[in-house]
């Protein structure tokens, strides 16, 4: 059949072509701009009546497209599409700079980023940038504390809709994802990558500052923090602010008094899970941080630094009155008493004057 009898309505813009007439004037307004079709609801306008129909599904909720594996329903045919290539694993869109493979064109795209180091996006607030606009929305929502996603089952509430789905596997204890090297199972299927590095020791997420390479994404922003100073999460009791939201979890602790971490041995609570592990060597007598001029163990990294400046002659620990130094903080403060009985023996000498 000839091709130019089939769609014999042609574009003057790009040359595309169409079977009919109609089709071919929607498709100038793509050109034009031209919105006619608005959204009574919202306001929302577009160029033909076909994307209005799809838009008002956002409204109404139907969803009329389901998937005959899993039972998921769909506003768009595409969206099922989409959705199906998760059950089929296709991934036809492939990283020319890793190798790296999606289902989804826009997913390389955003891939793409990665290796080019493109971030249009840009937080009005604190001015940190993204590659994508759906993490500059997740991130908003560090500032505005939103958490629009709850979980039915025990109230828990999360600012991403992917966090809620990750903790309703708390409840049913599903982890389909198992590791063939070490049998490890897993809720999810980027976890399971993620694990899998641990074995390869790939670690594809450099650092374009200082290097450094990790082998997750999340890490690597984390890591950026250290560069750029950012402290997006603060604390609504006292105001201070931190790189990680994990390290304003253990913060407010100390504002609720909460110790969620419990001694096996003697039943003693720490308000953090370091802290407890600290604590545990006191009964197993573990002492894994070694002194490299004198070979002296200690079950703490802290008390290993303490004694390192018996070697070094460090003092770093000034007295304010006589300007004497000390290695450790507790023989200062030893130290200060003598000022203060000095000064309280004086004190009395001039009242029996």
């Amino acid at each position: 059949m000839n091709k130019k009898r089939e769609k014999p309505y042609f574009c003057q813009i790009c040359g595309s072509s169409f079977k009919e007439s109609t089709q071919l004037k929607k498709h100038i307004q793509t050109h034009t701009g031209e919105k006619p079709f608005p959204c009574q609801d919202c306001g929302t306008a577009f160029p033909s009546s076909y994307y209005l129909k799809i838009h008002m599904r956002k409204h109404t909720g139907q969803k009329p497209y389901f998937c005959q594996v899993c039972g998921s329903a769909f506003s768009q045919n595409s969206s099922l599409k989409k959705h199906m290539q998760t059950h089929t694993g296709d991934k036809p869109f492939s990283c020319d700079f890793c190798g790296s493979a999606f289902s989804q064109s826009s997913h390389l795209k955003n891939h793409m980023k990665t290796h080019t180091g493109e971030k249009p996006y840009v937080c009005e607030v604190c001015g940190s940038a993204f590659s994508v606009r759906s993490s500059l929305r997740k991130h908003m929502l560090t500032h505005t504390g939103e958490k629009p996603y709850s979980c039915q089952v025990c109230g828990s509430a999360f600012s991403q809709r992917s966090y809620l789905k990750y903790h309703m596997l708390t409840h049913t204890g599903q982890k389909p994802y198992t590791c063939q090297v070490c049998k490890s199972a897993f809720s999810h299927d980027s976890s399971l990558k993620n694990h899998m590095r641990t074995h390869t020791g790939e670690k594809p997420y450099p650092c374009d500052v200082c290097g450094s390479v990790f082998s997750q994404n999340s890490t690597l922003r984390n890591h950026m923090r250290t560069h750029t100073g950012e402290k997006p999460y603060s604390c609504y009791v006292c105001g201070s602010a931190f790189s990680h939201k994990s390290s304003l979890n253990n913060h407010m602790r100390t504002h609720t008094g909460e110790k969620p971490y419990s001694c096996y041995v003697c039943g003693s609570a720490f308000s953090h899970d370091s802290s407890l592990k600290s604590h545990i060597r006191t009964h197993t007598g573990e002492k894994p941080y070694s002194c490299h001029v004198c070979g002296s163990a200690f079950s703490q990294n802290s008390s290993l630094k303490i004694h390192m400046r018996t070697h070094t002659g460090e003092k770093p620990f000034y007295c304010q009155v006589c300007g004497l130094a000390f290695s450790q903080k507790s023989h200062l403060k030893r130290h200060r008493q003598t000022h203060t009985e000095q000064k309280s023996d004086h004190n009395r000498g001039q009242c029996n004057q």
